[in-house]
């Protein structure tokens, strides 16, 4: 009797794995100078994907490759295609990293169609204040 007690707490404690199906969403792809970042989420901005190229394996000076983007986005994808079911997004470019344009072309031949490419890169509008006047 001791035992079915313990089995039925262990079934309470243990979380379910809830799978959904979002057909549409969005990828945030941020390009640095040092590495690149796919964030993909749905059309309310929870996240459900993310990789970037370190966690793709790539160190050092490869992480700022523009193939280490490409293999980034098509991880990042491939998992958003299998679990989620995505077949449409809209896609957010920020960033003047190398990985801008391969990461968007390798979304391309995994059957994902883009509506939109945005890019949302930060620009100052007034920027820092200047030096002041040297005097001598």
């Amino acid at each position: 009797m001791a035992q079915a007690a313990k089995r039925s707490a262990s079934d309470r404690t243990r979380k379910r794995k809830i799978t959904k199906t979002v057909t549409e969403g969005r990828i945030y792809i941020t390009a640095k100078f040092n590495n690149t970042l796919i964030m993909i989420t749905d059309k309310k901005g929870n996240k459900l994907v993310q990789a970037s190229a370190g966690s793709c394996g790539f160190r050092g000076s490869r992480k700022s490759t523009p193939f280490a983007a490409q293999i980034a986005a098509e991880t990042a994808a491939k998992i958003a295609i299998e679990s989620y079911g995505m077949n449409s997004v809209v896609v957010v470019v920020k960033g003047p990293g190398p990985g801008r344009e391969s990461s968007i072309r390798a979304l391309i031949p995994l059957g994902i169609s883009i509506k939109e490419v945005i890019d949302g890169t930060p620009i100052p509008f007034n920027g820092v204040r200047a030096k002041k006047k040297r005097r001598v």
